[in-house]
């Protein structure tokens, strides 16, 4: 979330059909018009940061990450929605 652009972020980790789990990224951001461009970018921002390995394969953009009723990141909803995000099932 250190990136300029982006208001919140939340990775999980997702079923890989060669690495057994990938992380993808769920990035909301400050401005939803500068989307087009910005996976690139914010991927290029964290190479300078994280071990090849740790960086997400892919970002997805949401207008609102969902939340449970005290506030935290609903990750579980996100992993069943996506869980077939790498292998395409």
């Amino acid at each position: 979330m250190a990136h300029p652009n982006v208001f919140e972020a939340c990775v999980i980790g997702v079923p890989h059909p060669k690495w057994d789990e990938r992380p993808l990224a769920f990035v909301m951001l400050k401005d939803v018009a500068l989307q087009a461009g910005d996976k690139d970018e914010i991927l290029g921002f964290l190479s300078n940061k994280f071990a090849k390995w740790r960086i997400p394969d892919d970002l997805i953009f949401l207008e609102e990450i969902p939340r449970s009723s005290v506030g935290k990141f609903m990750k579980r909803e996100l992993r069943e929605q996506y869980q077939t995000y790498f292998t395409g099932d």
